[in-house]
């Protein structure tokens, strides 16, 4: 699943899913120096499971996070992701519930600071000869809001909460090499602000990043992988630099 930045590797099962019409399934498991996603160090030390299945091109996919929230090790910040989407011929459309443990899972109120998220991601996938995919992430639901102080007739002032509608576009190509190397790189930007930017109303590049990573075949549907990630994000003034190990083993 190319789209999600938090994902440290792509899922094979996901990206052939395309061009199978049967049962489909991938699972995953590795262990993250960091948690970064779409430029933003979003955690410490972590452990990342993915599991999902699939039928002719619809699939439903469930990811986790638990670690740190840095590496004082002090707090703890758990995720869980659902994925319900369709993926042929290179195109790959979804919904994204992000819930994160702070309200209730069926909470969908705008709340400018803290709670899940729903978002609507669309990915077109060139082939497999040209892995060159172009991503469109919006926010549609639950927490993206902003506030704004407005000044009524009487003098009065009033505070509203409005919803962002912050968005993601990232394309990325993914380099396979011989020996089981392969380069990923991506370049995201955030088109008009939002939760990227703190919710300041401007256009800025978010995410430059580079991963290599080194797979290891030890079964023909199971293997281990090794990566390394360098992640630079310029629209912020705090953790611009990032860099991510991972371990993982993958059942393909």
């Amino acid at each position: 699943m190319v789209f999600i930045g938090a994902l440290p590797f792509v899922n094979n099962a996901r990206i052939h899913a395309q061009e199978k019409v049967g049962l489909t399934y991938g699972a995953k498991a590795t262990l993250n120096a960091n948690y970064l996603w779409r430029g933003v160090y979003a955690g410490g030390m972590n452990t990342q499971l993915d599991v999902n299945v699939g039928y002719g091109g619809l699939y439903l996919d469930m990811w986790w996070n638990i670690g740190a929230s840095d590496w004082s090790f002090r707090a703890f910040q758990p995720e869980v992701d659902f994925t319900l989407g369709f993926a042929r011929w290179g195109l790959d459309v979804n919904l994204l519930y992000i819930y994160n443990f702070n309200c209730g899972f069926f909470d969908f109120h705008n709340y400018p600071d803290k709670g899940n998220r729903l978002e609507l991601n669309v990915s077109y996938t060139v082939s497999d000869k040209i892995p060159l995919t172009i991503h469109w992430a919006t926010r549609v639901a639950a927490a993206d809001g902003y506030t704004e102080t407005r000044t009524m007739e009487d003098g009065a002032q009033v505070t509203d909460t409005l919803r962002a509608w912050s968005s993601y576009a990232e394309v990325c190509y993914n380099w396979k090499l011989r020996g089981g190397f392969s380069i990923y790189t991506a370049l995201g930007i955030t088109p008009w602000g939002g939760c990227y930017t703190g919710y300041e109303r401007k256009f800025a590049v978010q995410n430059i990043d580079v991963r290599l990573r080194k797979d290891w075949d030890v079964h023909p549907r199971c293997g281990l992988m090794l990566m390394g990630q360098i992640n630079v994000c310029p629209s912020t003034s705090i953790h611009v630099i990032n860099t991510n190990l991972a371990f993982g083993v993958y059942l393909k």
